[in-house]
């Protein structure tokens, strides 16, 4: 496709003049902290989320979107009225939360401009090297303007870049006189805990369909995610002093350890898996000699492969366990998100106007999975067909993490270009 911007750096005219707003709005966002607890028995999880969430309730209102409003469980929604009667309303949504696993605590993000292929030392910690011989997708952006961290903690674009996008996009289209269809902006958090849509409300919404800004790679559209479990196993030992444990001590964090050590490694470890294998993963462990606790995810894009893996689990737990009698176990499964893929190949035309879209923007789609969830996962399994789309950001949950100012840009065009085409006269009912 030509491109008509005057900087080639980007994908489209429309990229280029999106950009500064774009980095503007992430540089603000990422310093905000919002990190969400999955230990927490609050919703949102964590109250500062909600610094995030008042500041876009003020920034949208200011440049003039209507229906702003911040629910009771800390969502953000507004909207951008469509200029075309009868078009289908279009939903755009982000997360506001970032990952409990790498401090989002005092961000200093560093904007890298007109970067040109050398390794990135991060001077918060010399140990932290962006080297592009190691980094593919890094060293495919000679020329962009990166964002990056100082190195001590995560950068945030899961998911700030999407927020930044939709925000930067939502501006642009109530100034465009080009026809759009109605759009609704949805900002939601706890994703990262795997609760983002908990009480997402789809009739409050009002869209007929959405699109999460929640990837990566420039271009993607992933129209199929992981089905997940998290599984809870705690086991029960004998707790006495240890001064006089002989013969009847039974240390519980001994037993979870075996159970660890019983996991198959080559076969089903995130770190020797890709694509479409699944995985069972040890996140986090807790508890004492008396009794401990394990949590684990398990991951498959095939439904009956992922109740395997459980299985596997529970069978190991019980063969550890069975070998001490005066042990025993629980093993609590709690679904987290199922593959998005079967309703949205119900619906075609939702994915096929991304590809569209993305085109308008000056790319060629990439169609992709994810070895992940999204929030769009789980509002697909609700009703709402929800694919996802790319921010630009990369090695997410990662003091590493960093985002391409040009990818960003071009993924709010494809916003824009999205409630665009879905004004279209010829796209009447086909959201039905």
């Amino acid at each position: 496709m030509a491109r008509s911007a005057t900087d080639s750096r980007f994908a489209s005219a429309l990229a280029e003049e999106l950009a500064e707003g774009v980095l503007e709005r992430f540089l603000r966002y990422v310093v905000i902290d919002t990190q969400s607890d999955p230990d927490s028995t609050s919703y949102p999880s964590t109250a500062k989320q909600l610094d995030l969430s008042r500041l876009l309730v003020d920034e949208l209102r200011a440049i003039g979107l209507s229906e702003v409003e911040l629910t009771e469980y800390g969502y953000v929604l507004a909207t951008v009225p469509g200029t075309v009667p009868g078009t289908p309303t279009v939903g755009l949504i982000a997360h506001v939360d970032t990952a409990p696993g790498t401090s989002g605590t005092n961000v200093e993000p560093i904007v890298h401009r007109d970067w040109q292929g050398q390794p990135i030392r991060l001077p918060g910690d010399a140990s932290q090297l962006l080297d592009p011989a190691d980094m593919p997708g890094l060293a495919q952006k000679v020329g962009h303007d990166l964002v990056t961290t100082d190195g001590t903690t995560l950068l945030g674009a899961d998911d700030k870049a999407g927020v930044a996008i939709i925000v930067t996009a939502a501006e642009y289209l109530l100034a465009d006189e080009r026809p759009r269809a109605t759009l609704r902006v949805g900002f939601t958090v706890d994703e990262e805990v795997g609760k983002g849509t908990d009480h997402f409300d789809l009739g409050a919404f009002g869209a007929d369909f959405a699109y999460t800004f929640d990837g990566s790679g420039l271009g993607e559209v992933e129209v199929e995610t992981f089905s997940a479990y998290q599984l809870v196993l705690t086991i029960t030992g004998v707790g006495v002093h240890p001064g006089s444990g002989k013969g009847r001590l039974v240390n519980a964090l001994k037993l979870l350890a075996r159970v660890i050590e019983g996991l198959p490694g080559e076969r089903l470890s995130p770190e020797t898996t890709e694509e479409r294998q699944g995985f069972v993963h040890p996140e986090r462990m807790t508890g004492g000699s008396s009794r401990a606790t394990l949590w684990l995810i398990a991951r498959d894009h095939d439904d009956a492969a992922l109740e395997e893996h459980v299985e596997l689990v529970r069978s190991i737990a019980a063969e550890v366990v069975g070998r001490e009698p005066r042990a025993s176990f629980t093993l609590e499964v709690n679904e987290q998100y199922r593959n998005m893929r079967p309703a949205l190949d119900r619906h075609p035309e939702v994915v096929e106007a991304a590809d569209e879209a993305i085109r308008r923007a000056g790319i060629e789609p990439v169609r992709s999975i994810t070895r992940g969830g999204t929030d769009g996962a789980r509002l697909t399994e609700k009703g709402l067909p929800t694919p996802n789309l790319f921010t630009g950001g990369q090695n997410y949950h990662s003091v590493c993490e960093w985002a391409s100012v040009q990818d960003m840009a071009a993924a709010a065009a494809t916003a824009v270009e999205l409630v665009r085409l879905w004004g279209e006269p010829d796209r009447l009912g086909r959201s039905g």
